[in-house]
């Protein structure tokens, strides 16, 4: 007993969808009473049902199926312009781009992040400048660093200024003033003007720091040489007790709450610093590990053309065993650390710590890696197990999409020019941005070690000395506390960084519309051309890129718009939820989830139907509303081919990508970790080993990406292609398939593998597949 017949067309309306409805629950309990004496016809009966649901979301109108067109031929070259509006838009708000780009590097200063900065806002170190030779930051009193101030201002209440080296020795201002030489060391580290001043003049003024202790530079700044004996005595220059040059001895201990006080203004600098020195040491060799990946992956699509059927499976046992071969190398870490002291330690009771190879000291670390690969590793298997047949048909299918590329070769190398598109966007997104956020200007503050009304208020350095504030707080000081402004431009600076991001994303989404549709241009006109290659352009690639640029910019322009609003609007509720941390109640935490997970949904729906939108672009001519909405309705006539054909093929594609990230990834760790003699003097020195590697990893998966997108928009537009030539045309004589016979095989194949998975279906739009006619 098959519990739905032939399927025939649903009549329209609020009472035929009822009638529907309840044809569909009297069928699926006959169903139930029929299949209730074996459990697998139990598990059948519940296709019953997804099929009622699938035959009532066929009820509502999805649009009319494109009809049979003797003058049709593929993309049409006769179009116009569309989404005239978009396109202005576009073009003035890159103008606008430009024009904040220009102001930006006008006001912007770099240097203010690379350099360390004294109390007068000058740069140590910097090239071209009197400084140039003074690369050091030293701090006067750095005991004031433990001062509360610290953590509200992020500034000392002392003075700094620029030195060549950190001093080595112990010496007070009184002892060094009485000795030439002494005197002569001293001075390196005072300010100008000293000359006929008594001790406690210079002392008054704030030239000289009243004392010295042995120093070692830190990222670029002098920080007292702690060390600590062994009864865990304190010490500063092998001493644990000072001479602070005001007359008092004091402990060594005394400095290390200067020292962790100022350690917490340069924290975060400080990682950011090592690792932009690690990129520093080491970007020839990121590159030249992304340039395997592209080696690899061109190699890979080239190999794809030719072997496809030998290609998916290699790639899909390269896959489980790479995979596999991660499991087994996390697994012997573990165990190697068993015997290590420490390394039972949790990691949240580790909690986070800046040097990130602390980590892999732990055993838990190895652990978690061991299970994420585990589970990717089952996830995988049971997927191949489960789609096996579908494996097979779309492995099929990329054996047509190979067929196709042999016809349209310099689609393979077309991804090249995407990289360098982005590559353009990114950097100059990347510096706009650095540009602007340097663009302030030194902001001056009054410190206070004791109490004051002008205390952290804004003053100007040049005639603070003579000024009421000075007169009111005697040991008050005007020192440098930030970058900042009260200009129109500054007021502003937050909604320039915003536009920044926002063409950013715009523009890095433009590209890759552009792409999509010239890739998607290109092999419409394979399909439907007639005889092939005689009625194909000479120059597919070229011939669809012209066609996207000189009529569909608006267009592009309009899909690439909708999908940067969605994604700046993530970025606002990723910066929300950071804001908010510590400060929201669980009902703002439940919100905020949910909206993220929404606006990720929606940016995921969005991307597909503008990828689908952009093939009917190319095809049609039309504007993108008109296109997306005949592409959503033409996948939703197809929605079980979509379903177990387009995405498997996706799948397969997916796991070309982490052979090739794995296979990099792991030739970039064993390089940059020095765990392979042959390299070790090879690999840079560097502070965090996983910075190339991370790099290596991200820039490899989406150069993989860039290379598969070819195939993947080669099968998309194949399939949207194939979809539309079954309703245009019936296999006859007179309205013969342009479909290839191969494809036409490929899914008579799927057809069947539906009809013994799901009920017995028939499309009111789609032919037997007994004598057709292909066109070839």
């Amino acid at each position: 007993m098959k519990c739905i017949t032939r399927r025939q067309t649903p009549p329209h309306g609020t009472v035929s969808n009822c009638i529907l409805v309840m044809k569909c629950l009297l069928t699926a309990l006959q169903c139930v009473h029929f299949h209730l004496t074996s459990t697998l016809q139990a598990i059948y009966h519940l296709k019953c049902y997804s099929y009622c649901i699938f035959q009532y979301l066929h009820s509502f109108h999805l649009g009319e199926p494109k009809k049979y067109d003797p003058t049709f031929k593929g993309p049409i070259y006769n179009r116009g312009c569309t989404d005239i509006v978009c396109c202005i838009l576009f073009i003035i708000c890159i103008l606008g781009y430009v024009a904040v780009g220009i102001l930006a590097w006008s006001q912007g200063d770099p240097r203010k992040v690379i350099y360390p900065t004294d109390s007068r806002g000058q740069f140590c170190g910097q090239a071209g400048t009197p400084l140039e030779t003074k690369p050091l930051l030293f701090y006067f009193n750095i005991m004031k660093c433990a001062s509360p101030m610290v953590l509200l201002e992020f500034q000392c209440p002392t003075t700094q200024m620029c030195v060549e080296k950190c001093p080595d020795k112990f010496m007070t201002l009184l002892k060094a003033y009485t000795n030439k030489e002494d005197f002569k060391y001293y001075k390196n580290f005072c300010k100008e003007g000293l000359e006929g001043l008594t001790v406690t003049q210079i002392l008054s003024s704030g030239l000289c720091p009243a004392m010295l202790t042995p120093s070692k530079p830190f990222t670029r700044r002098c920080f007292p040489a702690l060390g600590q004996k062994k009864g865990g005595e304190i010490t500063v220059g092998n001493n644990s007790k000072f001479d602070d040059g005001e007359g008092n001895i004091r402990d060594a201990k005394d400095l290390v709450a200067g020292v962790k006080n100022a350690t917490v203004v340069i924290e975060a600098r400080q990682v950011a610093m090592k690792i932009f020195e690690d990129y520093t040491q080491s970007w020839y060799w990121i590159l030249i590990g992304l340039v395997i990946a592209m080696l690899i992956s061109l190699l890979f699509i080239v190999l794809l053309r030719f072997l496809a059927g030998i290609m998916v499976w290699v790639m899909i046992v390269m896959v489980i065993l790479v995979i596999g071969y991660g499991i087994f190398h996390c697994s012997m870490e573990y165990v190697s650390l068993k015997s290590e002291a420490g390394s039972n330690v949790t990691l949240k009771d580790l909690g986070f710590q800046t040097d990130f190879s602390v980590y892999l000291h732990i055993r838990q670390t190895w652990l978690a890696f061991i299970i994420i690969l585990a589970i990717v590793e089952v996830i995988i298997i049971l997927l191949l197990i489960f789609l096996r047949n579908r494996i097979l048909i779309a492995i099929a299918l990329i054996k047509e999409a190979s067929r196709a590329i042999g016809y349209v070769m310099s689609a393979l190398f077309y991804p090249l020019f995407t990289f360098a598109l982005l590559s353009i966007v990114i950097a100059y997104w990347a510096v706009t941005a650095v540009f602007l956020s340097t663009s302030n200007q030194p902001i001056y503050k009054v410190f206070n070690e004791t109490a004051c009304d002008h205390s952290r208020k804004i003053c100007e350095p040049a005639n603070f000395s003579t000024s009421s504030m000075k007169a009111e707080c005697p040991d008050s000081k005007c020192l440098f506390a930030f970058y900042g402004g009260e200009t129109v431009y500054h007021k502003y600076l937050i909604g320039l960084q915003f536009y920044n991001v926002f063409l950013f994303f715009w523009c890095a989404n433009f590209v890759t519309a552009l792409g999509q549709m010239t890739l998607a241009g290109a092999f419409a006109s394979y399909y439907w051309a007639l005889v092939k290659p005689d009625d194909m352009p000479a120059f597919p690639i070229f011939s669809s890129l012209g066609r996207s640029l000189r009529y569909h910019t608006g267009s592009l322009a309009f899909g690439s718009l909708i999908l940067s609003i969605i994604q700046i609007i993530r970025v606002l509720l990723e910066y929300i939820d950071h804001k908010l941390q510590g400060t929201q109640n669980k009902c703002t935490k439940f919100l905020l989830c949910c909206l993220k997970c929404c606006f990720w949904c929606l940016e995921k729906f969005i991307k597909f139907i503008n990828r689908n939108a952009y093939i009917m672009v190319a095809i049609y001519g039309k504007n993108f509303c008109t296109s997306a909405k005949d592409a959503f309705f033409l996948l939703m006539r197809n929605m079980i081919r979509v379903a177990v054909l387009d995405k498997v093929t996706d799948f397969l594609l997916f796991l070309g990508k982490l052979l090739i990230v794995g296979l990099v990834g792991i030739f970039a760790f064993f390089f940059f970790s020095g765990r392979v003699k042959a390299f070790e003097n090879t690999a840079p020195n560097l502070h965090y080993y996983w910075v190339p590697i991370l790099t290596v990893v991200v820039g490899s998966y989406l150069i993989a990406h860039g290379f598969f997108s070819v195939y993947a928009m080669c099968v998309d537009t194949l399939f949207l292609c194939f979809c539309e030539d079954l309703e245009r045309n019936d296999g006859s004589l007179a309205r013969p398939y342009y479909m290839s016979a191969s494809l036409h095989d490929i899914l008579s194949e799927n057809k069947a593998v539906e009809e013994t998975e799901e009920p017995t279906q028939s499309s009111p739009h789609q032919p037997d597949d007994q004598h057709v006619q292909l066109k070839q």
